[in-house]
This record gives C-alpha cells, structure tokens and sequence, in this order.
C-alpha cells in the first residue's frame, strides 16, 4: 500500500525494500527527465511571440485580469476618503464646527483617516507573506473579499469619526494583501512573452477604480444629503462577491501547487490556464519540469523561505532592488504631481473644473499603461523604460521649478503651465516609473520568496508615500514653506538620485526565465551586464531535498501503476 505525505500525492510504503544502488540510479534519471523537460520548456518560452502566448494562455490572461480587477476595487476605495473633505454633507456629519459656522474635519482626524489604510495595508503585506503561501492564492484572496464585505458595513452605517477609522485600518489589511497577491499570481500563470504585459496591466486596475471613483463623487457634488456619501460607500459591496464567486473556480497557481509538491494538480492548473494551440507544440509536463528546476534550483541558492531569508546572501540584494524600485515610484515626485489641481485653481478654475482635471488625470494612467504595453511590443526592456522614464520626470520637475520664477503678474499663466506639465509628468509617470515597476518587482524577486519579497517593497512603498504625503503640503503651504514651484528642485534633485541608483542597480529581466535570473543573482552579475550575460541553468546541480522528494514521488506512481499495465 501507499500513503500520502507532504510533498505530494503518493509516498512509498515504509515497508517496501529499498534497493540504495537501484535507488540512486532511478534517482539519476528521474533528474535528467527533469532537466530535459525543463529545457524543452524553456526553450519553447523564450522563443514563444506574443501572439502565440496570447494563443496559448487566453484564460490565463481571462483568470489573471479578474484576479487583477480587487485592485479597481481598491483604487475606488481608497480615492474616497480624500476626495469627502471637500464634501460640506460629509463635514457636517463627521467634521466640527469653525468659529465662522463652516464645518470641517479637524486636521489631525483627517491625517488619521487618510493614513489609516495605509496602517491597515503594513499589517496585511506582512501578514500575506505567510498566509498565501501557506494556504494557496485562491483562498487568501476570497477570505480577504469576504472581509471587505464586513468592513464596508462599518463606512456605510458610520457615526462617527472613529467608526470611520477603524473601517479604513481593518479594510487596509485586505487591500495590502491585493496589492502583493495580483503581482505574483499574474507573474506564475503566463509564459515570459506575456509576463510584463499581465503584471503592468495591475497599475491600470489602480487608474480604472480611481476614475470610477471621481466619477461617482463628481455626480455627488450636487445632492445636500448625507447620501451623497453614503452612496459611494455603499457601491463598495459591488465589487468583493462577484469577485469572491469568479476566483472561487478560478486555477490556483501552479508555481505555488510545484512548491507544495502537488504535481499532478500543477498540471491539471495548467491544462485549466491554456488552450490547444499546436503552433507552440505545448506539453504541460515539460512545464511542470521546468517549474520543478527552478524551485529545485531555487533551494540549493536560496538559504530558506522566511522574511530573514529575504535579507541573506544574494537575496539581500534582490530584496533590496524590489524595496527601492517601490519607494522611487514616491521619490521620483509623484506626491509633488498629485498636486496638479491645486495649481488649476490658483489659476482661477473652480473646484467642478479642478476635479474635471484630476479625471482627465486618472483616464491619462489608463493611457499610459497601454503606451508602455506598446513599448515594450518594441522590444524596449523593462530596465530601460524605468531608466528613461525617470531622466524624463527630473526634466519636468526641474521646469516645474524654473515656472516659480515667473513674475507675480503673470501668476495664472504661470500656475496653468505649472499644472499642464504635472499632467504631462503623470503621462510619463504612467508610460515608465508607474507601469514598469509591476514587472520589475514580480521578476527580480526569487520564487520561494516573492511573496515575502514584494511585501517588504510595499512597505517601504508606504512608509517613503507617507513621508512624502506630510512634506508635500508644508512645501505648497503658503502659511508653512511656501516652496510653491521652487519644491519642483527638491524632487527634481530626489529623481536625479534615483536615476544613479537605476542605473548602477536595477538589471534588466526581460525575457528571462525565472531560473535563469536566479542564476544571474547567484553568479552576482552586474546590472548593466544581466541583459548581456549568457547562463546555462541546465547544467548547475539541483540534488536537493526537493528532488528527494520528487523522486521519492515519483517513484511511488510507478510501483502504483506498474501492475496495471502487467
């Protein structure tokens, strides 16, 4: 008889002889068929166009776009909060009374509300890192949706001001989760010709519920009951059950089922994600071996799969590149950019137009993403549009500066230009920095801790956006710096400190297997050398634990299924 263990589906029976010299020589060819099928796998990938992948992996791109859209819900969640202090129904509901009879949210509670999620979102990247890989994508994701069901209660049925607190810290840790989880279950699903396109696809998601979202407050703007937030906040249950009920016959990754041992199920998720297409001459198995490689492969380079071990040996410096892509995305300026309305209005537009403004804004993101889709169809690497991407943004920041030595007398013409080439940095934001950094994280992380990985680049995502978020007003704030346009110098300066960084220190991973960037890290190969630099995977030793294991697996289906065929 045969029992199951943790591996996989079948292990041997303990009471079965062992032959050791048998043994090692099964061992040495279950190995080989391995690195034979990896190789053919690999091959077919990397020679694979994005027609053909399109072809192949239809409800991959089917399952990774919806797993994608918790992320539109989230943009729409978290464009709420901002835009009600502007809402006289909210101020009055939730907010104090001025010595002048407006009503208003004091300062602190209004910092409090706004940093809340991001509170919230610390707790779920960290918690993440563990709960997805213990339990799988699928089900983290629709206990998380299930949440944000619950919580939305609390925004909708709100009283007070602390009310409102508790709902966007408690709603923040389901949205960090998303923000970790779409990243790498778009990455595992589809074949390298498709990866940057699925993972850059999720900055969009942020620009399509950001847009939904001022939509809905614009059609707000007129109504002078408490509905006219209540209504937004109700629309939040829109999104998590239908959600929730498509991820639920949704394939789990099969990069994670490999991690765990479940080979058979790896298949069956791939088989799920592709469709018969023999202009590829696709074989599921051969891809199940590859993936088997690199997590054996992974093992024997990588110390373990705990956060420590996202900062020893070369994993320290790839944990290091995923942290600091992240953080540039604020360093580079975009909270100085976010700014683009205030400085419409000081040239006389009033508050319907400045919000016209800031949807033109959030529609230009969409734009932006499928300029870079186009782009990289060009064959432009991912290093190179974060590279390029950033030269363009100091360039504009320092314009932005230059325009606050426009004279007083000409301070509206002065304060368009300044916020139409705000808008022209969020296009180019969009088309480089915004987009490319969803690729960049999910590809030069390692497999057994990408999770982890991008969890710990989210963080200090939010904690540099935080910083940002309280300098940037003191720099605008006419009764604080009053910085105004001189503040485009500063981050002008910050961006010209990223670019060096980019340049030394993000390699480029285009078109790259997993196993091979693996390598690539290991062997410690420059940055500027990586897009350059030739790797045989296949010939590196990947005896291991995990191809015991394997073996040790695969063996037990053959002494199952041999008298079957006798």
């Amino acid at each position: 008889m045969a029992s199951k263990d943790a591996f996989g589906d079948i292990a041997p029976s303990s009471k079965a002889p062992v032959d050791e010299e048998q043994d090692q020589i099964s061992k040495i060819k279950a190995t080989d068929r391995v690195i034979q099928g990896a190789k053919a796998a690999t091959e077919k990938e990397q020679s694979m166009t994005l027609a053909q992948a399109v072809r192949l992996y239809p409800k991959a791109i089917a399952w990774s776009v919806l797993i994608s859209a918790c992320i539109i819900m989230e943009g729409y969640d978290v464009c709420l909060i901002n835009n009600f202090y502007a809402f006289p129904q909210f101020n009055r509901k939730y907010g104090e009374q001025l010595p002048n009879g407006e009503w208003e949210v004091p300062a602190p509670w209004q910092a409090g509300l706004s940093n809340g999620a991001n509170v919230g979102e610390l707790i779920g990247l960290l918690i993440n890192g563990w709960v997805s890989e213990r339990f799988g994508y699928r089900w983290t994701v629709i206990v998380c949706l299930m949440l944000i069901n619950a919580w939305t209660a609390l925004f909708f049925t709100a009283q007070n001001v602390q009310t409102l607190l508790a709902a966007e810290i408690l709603c923040g840790i389901p949205w960090g989760v998303f923000q970790t989880l779409t990243i790498t279950y778009a990455s595992e699903v589809c074949p390298v010709a498709l990866r940057g396109y699925l993972t850059c696809w999720i900055n969009s998601c942020w620009g399509i519920g950001q847009l939904i979202g001022i939509g809905v407050i614009m059609s707000m703007l007129n109504r002078q009951d408490e509905w006219a937030y209540r209504i937004p906040y109700a629309l939040q249950w829109m999104w998590p059950t239908p959600l929730a009920i498509g991820i639920f016959f949704a394939p789990e990754s099969p990069w994670w089922l490999v991690r765990k041992g479940k080979l058979s199920e790896a298949k069956a998720a791939l088989l799920r994600l592709t469709s018969l297409n023999r202009e590829t001459d696709f074989d599921a198995d051969e891809t199940v071996d590859m993936m088997v490689h690199t997590t054996a492969l992974e093992e024997k380079t990588t110390s373990g799969a705990s956060y420590w071990d996202c900062f020893k040996g070369h994993d320290l410096r790839r944990t290091e590149i995923v942290c600091m892509v992240w953080a540039i995305q604020n360093l580079s300026g975009n909270s100085f950019s976010n700014y683009s309305t205030y400085f419409l209005t000081q040239a006389g537009l009033d508050s319907q137009d400045a919000y016209g403004f800031a949807l033109g804004q959030y529609a230009m993101n969409m734009v932006g993403v499928f300029g870079a889709f186009y782009l990289m169809h060009k064959g432009i690497g991912r290093r190179s549009l974060y590279l390029y991407g950033l030269c363009g943004l100091c360039l504009m920041l320092l314009i932005l500066g230059f325009l606050g030595l426009v004279p007083e007398a000409h301070r509206r013409e002065g304060s368009i230009a300044t916020g139409s080439i705000m808008l022209g940095w969020a296009l180019t934001y969009q088309l480089t920095v915004g987009t490319v950094c969803y690729s960049l994280v999910s590809e030069i992380s390692t497999r057994r801790l990408q999770i982890k990985t991008v969890a710990l680049g989210r963080v200090l995502y939010i904690i540099v956006g935080i910083i940002c978020s309280v300098l940037t007003p003191y720099m605008l704030n006419p009764g604080a710096w009053d910085w105004s346009n001189f503040a485009g110098f500063f981050w002008g300066g910050i961006c010209a400190l990223c670019i060096v960084y980019t340049y030394f220190r993000v390699p480029e991973p285009t078109g790259r297997s997993f196993a091979e960037l693996d390598m690539l890290f290991d062997k410690g190969v420059s940055a500027r050398k990586f897009a350059t630099t030739r790797v045989d995977v296949f010939e590196e030793d990947i005896d291991g634990d995990f191809m015991s294991k394997y073996h040790r697996q695969t063996q037990a289906v053959e002494n199952v299924d041999a008298p079957r065929g006798q």
